[in-house]
């Protein structure tokens, strides 16, 4: 017999997805210990639960699994066969209908782009900004910048610029972080510049001192000078996402934690082993997180011996409190650990949204202009 914690580990699929199985009727254990709850699985099982995820990474839905599930063991494969076959002529013609709604799609791009009449890049930009400041805020931002060569204008960071205030930006799709600081010298309208990574860490290297950085942007080229340093390069001859749709989030519940115990629990407690599908992107290890009273972050185990057990960490000071759990949120604890980094203090302010799928933000209590944000990692399959 298998414990759930070993079936997730076999199988491929997550403790919580076997419990939504087991509740859906679909994949229940073969028997449930009466004084612990502890669910535990028969080993003919092992095969199913392998079966079911791979329908799951199909896309099959859960009324055509229960089906299959049914039926595999049965001498007549036809019900089977049947149902496979149904839902792949459903992925073709949805793939079929994606192509063509992409295609349509570029097209827009195409009439929005008219590369014919495009216009070279001519802006002119000059400020004077405080070396440490700016320093800080590269340092905010720098771990959320992109590396996918399909998308090279995230492969960098936003330098945008409006009024007496400079904000960078980076994302990778899969997080997002912004800081700001003051910036004088610059009396035109906004201006938005992506400085390609390499570039910006060439930056970064001259920041050393307490004196002022002199920015500047003469068309294509970028150029930063500080201590009597120089770097200078070519900006990305691309646009940057509308960050500032990216931020528009719901109210959601903040909880302060003090960083150096929450990372502790987040490096020494449990993790799940999420297979990421997404052409290019390895296997990552996923924290589950849930509050506790809006007071206290618990980072939650899977498969852990009583299965519904999160690691209370309010003895190790990131909070007190007693009451029902929040909802579970699943987040890359790589990147998580690479946010708090970047928040750079003892103490932060971790923001939940309305529901799991919403992005969990990483803010700083005294300075509403740095944050980050962490895409959730889906916790049911």
């Amino acid at each position: 017999m298998r414990s759930i914690g070993e079936m997730a580990r076999d199988s491929g699929l997550g403790v919580s997805a076997l419990r939504f199985y087991d509740r859906a009727g679909v994949l229940g254990p073969a028997w449930v210990d009466p004084a612990s709850g502890y669910r535990w699985y028969a080993p003919e099982q092992l095969d199913e639960a392998r079966l079911l995820a791979r329908l799951r990474r199909a896309g099959m839905p859960l009324a055509d699994i229960r089906l299959v599930l049914a039926g595999w063991s049965g001498a007549d494969t036809d019900l089977v066969r049947g149902l496979l076959q149904a839902h792949l002529r459903r992925l073709e013609q949805g793939l079929t209908e994606a192509r063509s709604e992409f295609s349509t799609i570029r097209e827009l791009l195409d009439h929005r782009e008219n590369p014919m009449t495009a216009s070279p890049l001519t802006g002119t930009v000059h400020l004077s900004l405080p070396a440490p400041a700016l320093a800080a805020a590269l340092d905010a931002v720098r771990f959320a910048a992109g590396r996918d060569p399909e998308l090279p204008m995230l492969g960098g960071v936003l330098f945008d610029i409006e009024g007496e205030a400079l904000r960078v930006v980076a994302t990778d799709r899969y997080r997002l972080a912004v800081a700001r600081t003051d910036a004088d010298g610059h009396g035109g309208s906004r201006e938005q510049v992506v400085v390609p990574a390499p570039l910006v860490d060439a930056m970064r290297a001259l920041l050393s001192g307490n004196e002022s950085a002199r920015f500047a942007v003469e068309g294509d080229r970028v150029t930063l000078e500080a201590d009597g340093r120089q770097a200078s390069g070519q900006r990305l001859a691309h646009d940057f996402p509308d960050y500032r749709r990216l931020v528009q989030l719901p109210p959601g519940r903040r909880v302060v934690v003090e960083v150096p115990a929450l990372r502790e629990a987040l490096e020494n407690g449990p993790v799940r082993v999420a297979e990421e599908r997404e052409p290019g992107r390895s296997a990552r290890d996923i924290s589950v997180l849930t509050t506790v009273d809006d007071r206290t972050v618990l980072v939650c185990g899977d498969g852990a011996p009583d299965e519904d057990t999160c690691t209370d960490n309010e003895d190790r000071g990131t909070g007190t409190g007693t009451g029902g759990l929040g909802y579970h949120v699943g987040v890359d604890r790589g990147f998580l650990l690479e946010a708090l980094a970047a928040g750079d203090r003892d103490r932060l302010v971790l923001e939940f949204g309305p529901a799991p799928t919403a992005p969990l933000a990483i803010r700083r209590a005294e300075d509403e202009g740095a944050f980050s944000l962490l895409m959730p990692v889906r916790l049911d399959d």
